[in-house]
């Protein structure tokens, strides 16, 4: 545990509950600096397990961010046996009590007692927690808008389609199915809500975070105002306050997307590309195409001619069609590395298509930099990310099929770089940009959304 310096300088004591997984910490970790900066006589414990702790702090050193360790709930004999969100289910059973236990040893290490709870909103239990401390609980949803009102409406989106069963299929389009929503598909609703293991602890603690979320002092988001107009306003009348206070990516350039962190060239080999021509393809660090479908997105790339930057791990290259990387090294028409800095990639003049699982991040950097998609949705909030980008956005598009074919990925490219409709993309993903970029100005909609939720942490009243 640390302990901190200059504890008289101190005037509030804040917690912050990290979920451990996936991009939840850095994004959580990304909001408490900006709050920190904001207020540097308010010191911030930052909970989280040891080893993301390790990976966010190796290089962060904030005088007033104070990161304590938590247990993972994996003994040390335990071995992970792969079953499906099997470390997040241990996880989730002694989250509250190591949560509960951390908050009290943090408070003798600091000497201040927590006045406010900023929490990812899966903690559900932690309202618990604020209304015993009578304090202000902060619930940060890290992605969007169009995920957040599934889960905040599963009760009422059951109930429709119950009375909907037998006359309506997974893949139609049903009016009024989500308030703020014109149309959806149950098909496209995020796992947990009408489809999956829905008493698993994963989807439990999902229900659990939309039934309470009601009872946040706020509910700040990674999105921006303009973005989701009908779905903003109709959670803005649900919550006390729903804050739009992104996008992160257009915030903060994080170093890990700086030049100097291009290790595998990306950037040299994209100036030597024809602007608009360049299919960029990553799907995260977490989704992983079956090997069909590498063969089959490999072969299209291969057919159309498309030239392309593919960040792939390297057990996934021996699913690639015979010959393949010697042929695109020799004709210089693709590279393929094991990461690559994102946000300045899809920033690079050369890029016309991002081909992407279309995880929120990936979304929302996408339309940072004013790049078309095309979709392969995996698990999550992606069915419903890609609903919207296909669908109402209008700014990219689903592969045919739900998933990559050798035909109907051709059609894909060639509808996103060449074919008219590709025009239309490029105006309205633009279109998006300039709304985003114009929201974090100085006097933008998410700056303004960020000095209310900095009122909320210092307990100013509103």
């Amino acid at each position: 545990m640390n302990t901190s310096n200059g504890k008289a300088t101190r005037e509030r004591h804040v917690a912050v509950f990290a979920f451990p997984f996936s991009s939840h910490p850095p994004l959580l970790l990304t909001l408490v600096r900006r709050l920190a900066t904001a207020l540097p006589n308010v010191v911030f414990s930052f909970f989280n397990t040891k080893k993301s702790n390790q990976t966010l702090f190796s290089e962060l050193s904030c005088d007033n961010i104070l990161p304590y360790d938590v247990w993972d709930g994996i003994p040390d004999d335990y071995v992970l046996v792969g079953k499906p969100q099997e470390d997040i289910n241990i996880f989730l059973g002694v989250a509250e009590e190591e949560l509960r236990r951390g908050v009290k040893l943090a408070e003798e290490d600091i000497g201040m007692k927590v006045s406010c709870l900023v929490v990812d909103a899966f903690f559900w239990f932690s309202a618990d927690m604020a209304d015993e401390m009578n304090i202000s609980w902060v619930s940060f949803w890290t992605a969007g808008a169009c995920s957040l009102s599934a889960h905040f409406y599963t009760d009422l989106i059951r109930e429709k389609s119950a009375q909907l069963k037998g006359s309506t299929g997974p893949d139609d389009e049903i009016s009024d199915l989500i308030p703020g929503f014109s149309v959806a598909r149950l098909c496209d609703l995020p796992g947990g809500v009408v489809f999956g293991n829905l008493e698993s602890p994963f989807s439990t603690m999902l229900h659990k975070m939309g039934r309470n979320l009601g009872r946040a002092t706020a509910v700040p988001i990674n999105s921006f105002q303009g973005l989701d107009p009908d779905i903003t306003k109709n959670l803005s009348s649900k919550f006390k306050l729903f804050l739009n206070i992104g996008p992160f990516n257009l915030l903060s350039k994080e170093k890990s997307q700086l030049k100097s962190s291009d290790e595998f060239s990306c950037i040299s080999w994209l100036e030597n590309q024809k602007p608009r021509s360049v299919a960029y393809i990553s799907f995260g660090t977490v989704c992983k195409l079956p090997p069909h479908e590498v063969l089959a997105l490999a072969e299209a790339l291969e057919h159309t001619k498309t030239p392309f930057l593919w960040s792939i791990n390297n057990d996934s290259k021996k699913h690639f069609p015979k010959g393949f990387l010697e042929k695109i090294s020799d004709n210089g028409m693709g590279k393929v590395v094991p990461w690559a800095p994102q946000v300045q990639v899809l920033e690079h003049f050369a890029i016309g298509v991002f081909v992407t699982h279309c995880g929120w991040n990936s979304v929302l950097e996408s339309i940072g930099a004013g790049v078309p998609m095309i979709c392969r949705p995996v698990f999550g909030d992606q069915q419903i990310n890609t609903w919207m980008v296909e669908r109402v956005w209008r700014i990219g598009v689903r592969i045919e099929g739900g998933s990559f074919t050798s035909h109907g990925t051709c059609c894909a490219l060639q509808q996103v770089l060449s074919n008219e409709s590709s025009k239309t993309l490029k105006e309205r993903i633009e279109t998006f940009k300039d709304v985003a970029q114009k929201a974090v100005e100085l006097n933008g909609s998410s700056n303004q959304n960020f000095k209310t939720l900095v009122d909320v942490v210092t307990g100013v009243s509103l």
